[in-house]
């Protein structure tokens, strides 16, 4: 949640906040301040969050790795929805050595994150261009001399469905994304009333819009993005994706109003947008293609 609260909000008010708003904010969602503390406190440890103190206030901030991943999360959340295929597979092959077997299971976790899918031992494929993405794992494990990379096309003899049978397993995504949509479809008609006669604070739509976000972020670990051609024809993923967007858009600017209560009344730090100016929050404007 931690995450989600900097990149749907922190990072475009100034990209730091204090411990104490922090611990105001994550009560709205039944977090007492040991608890804030102690996950801020892991979160330093494992390398995403720096700190630095003002007078006697300690604020947080991402660090460079954290910001990476919140970039990367925010351009995946938008990119779940299909694009047009250029018919290309980058294929990565890999025989790291069996003392070495942490690097290639945390390897395994990051290709995974960013898409791939495991074709067979050692040997992972996308359709996506993910070359660069493939260049800064190669380096930041120091594996050159284990992986061959490359971009190929696919031959047969059998149909390209095949790899994404062998590679994804479709049918549990698609059970994850029927569960959401049956979950949030609910709400999101519940909601849109309520908040069309003015019976929802603005603290609630904060909490919605967060849980919302926290949520479909969970697809980017399961989903891989695949392109049209290579999706079922009813993909419940397009049907999700709309509802998300739907449903954020009648939550966002309530939200934000709250959030910047809290933020302005303990922060001085500038904040990069106005709430006037929601409608140019990245979500935002993804809802608009």
């Amino acid at each position: 949640m931690i995450f989600t609260l900097f990149g749907d909000y922190i990072c475009h008010y100034g990209s730091k906040i204090w411990i104490g708003s922090l611990i105001r904010l994550l009560k709205e969602f039944g977090h007492n301040e040991q608890t804030v503390r102690v996950a801020v406190s892991r979160m330093v440890k494992q390398g995403w969050l720096s700190s630095e103190k003002k007078s006697n206030k300690s604020y947080y901030f991402l660090t460079k790795r954290g910001e990476q991943r919140i970039q990367e999360a925010g351009n995946r959340i938008f990119k779940l929805k299909s694009t047009k295929w250029d018919g290309k597979w980058l294929i990565l092959m890999y025989t790291i050595p069996e003392e070495d077997r942490h690097i290639r299971d945390e390897l395994r976790r990051e290709l995974h994150w960013s898409g791939f899918g495991s074709f067979s031992n050692g040997c992972w494929i996308t359709p996506n261009n993910l070359v660069n993405e493939v260049k800064i794992l190669i380096q930041k494990y120091g594996i050159e001399d284990y992986v061959e990379f490359f971009v190929a096309d696919y031959f047969g003899p059998k149909d390209e469905q095949l790899l994404v049978r062998k590679s994804w397993d479709l049918e549990s995504i698609e059970k994850r994304y029927e569960e959401f949509i049956d979950e949030y479809s609910k709400k999101f008609i519940i909601h849109q009333s309520i908040i069309a006669q003015g019976e929802m604070t603005d603290a609630e739509c904060f909490v919605e819009r967060s849980k919302l976000v926290h949520e479909y972020r969970k697809f980017l670990f399961i989903d891989p993005g695949l392109p049209n051609e290579l999706l079922p024809q009813m993909w419940s993923g397009n049907h999700a994706a709309l509802l998300f967007k739907q449903y954020y858009k009648i939550l966002a600017e309530p939200a934000s109003r709250f959030f910047e209560q809290i933020f302005e009344k303990d922060n001085d730090l500038q904040k990069k947008d106005s709430l006037y100016d929601v409608q140019h929050h990245p979500y935002m404007t993804d809802l608009k293609s």
